[in-house]
């Protein structure tokens, strides 16, 4: 029989039992929407103004496609998804507001925002290392987006020892089909981060500066154009 000690306790226990469901169910919640996704909850779990700048980005081939595969079965769009999200995590903790979208996402069709960037990692050549960065050939706004691409190549370089490699701009980069879609105001540009290949252990093993090269070219395009939060460089 019951205690009337037990019996007394047993509201304060009924309300703790509550309340970690409640916590329990909060957290599932958070993991299907993704902290790093499209889901506002994961800027206000960050605690991300609501008035702060946007960032758009572009995990490449999310939601639509492997990309490359390397004989090994490795998935460009794996890596894609990891970095992006890293690079979403960084921003947020210094206030920005991150929506990482899906490759064909609706939300690209007129997406506002103060910097749009797709992220891509390139084929499978063991031979070959190297990153580059583009913007829409028939740019609307060319000196931002001009100094948004010069300022990811001096901070990715930075940061992850890569070299350029200018030479094999292509034409479906230049076009990005995203460049398209999202406001003509808004500046952004596309990235190729390595080659799975040559840079495989950059791209699988050390993505914290994959992300922080990223991320810090950002916030310094962020900096001169958008100075609030004035965040500082990771």
């Amino acid at each position: 029989m019951p205690t009337r000690a037990s019996q007394k306790r047993s509201p304060l226990r009924a309300i703790a039992l509550v309340v970690g469901i409640l916590l329990a169910l909060m957290v599932g919640t958070v993991f299907i929407l993704g902290l790093t996704e499209t889901s506002p909850i994961a800027n206000w779990l960050a605690g991300s103004p609501p008035q702060s700048p946007l960032i758009g980005i572009v995990a490449g081939h999310w939601q639509s496609d492997s990309g490359a595969v390397c004989p090994d079965g490795l998935e460009e769009v794996e890596l894609n998804l990891q970095i992006a999200r890293r690079v979403a995590h960084i921003l947020r903790r210094q206030g920005y507001r991150v929506e990482v979208l899906p490759e064909f996402s609706p939300k690209l069709n007129g997406f506002q925002g103060a910097v749009f960037l797709s992220i891509h990692c390139d084929s499978c050549i063991e031979d070959r290392s190297g990153f580059k960065v583009a913007r829409m050939t028939h740019s609307s706004v060319p000196a931002l987006e001009d100094r948004l691409v010069q300022l990811l190549y001096q901070t990715y370089a930075e940061a992850t020892g890569l070299k350029p490699d200018l030479n094999t701009i292509t034409e479906d980069m230049q076009q990005y089909h995203a460049f398209r879609q999202i406001a003509p105001e808004t500046p952004g540009a596309i990235i190729e981060c390595g080659y799975m290949g040559g840079d495989r252990y950059l791209l699988t093993h050390e993505q914290d500066r994959v992300a922080v090269g990223i991320a810090n070219g950002l916030l310094a395009f962020l900096r001169e154009t958008h100075p609030s939060p004035s965040p500082t460089p990771q």
